[in-house]
């Protein structure tokens, strides 16, 4: 299993401003190995984030994005003390699914 998401979650009198540091290869599939073999494609597919049971964010990635991929928003409408969920979906089927309280 990956390691564990770095959320950061703040109020903010605009909203709350979300950080999320995932850990994750994100292999495309086009990079040989020393062999010369292509390496598999291996990449976060689906990121979901709920806030109180609801969705504020959902994204589609493909192979482009990054290894260890940063991703930054804001919404409207949590306050201190409340929690995130913050799930990805890779392209083997694995999942990660931390949380965060927001400060």
């Amino acid at each position: 299993m990956a390691d564990p998401m770095r959320i950061r979650a703040t109020a903010q009198p605009d909203g709350v401003e979300v950080r999320v540091l995932m850990s994750h290869e994100m292999e495309t599939g086009q990079r040989r190995d020393g062999s010369g073999n292509l390496v598999p494609a291996h990449f976060i597919q689906t990121v979901t984030v709920t806030h109180s049971g609801k969705t504020v964010l959902s994204a589609d990635w493909g192979p482009a994005v990054a290894k260890n991929p940063y991703m930054q928003f804001k919404f409207q409408g949590g306050k201190k003390g409340d929690e995130l969920t913050v799930t990805w979906v890779d392209s083997k089927g694995e999942t990660r699914t931390d949380k965060a309280i927001i400060n």
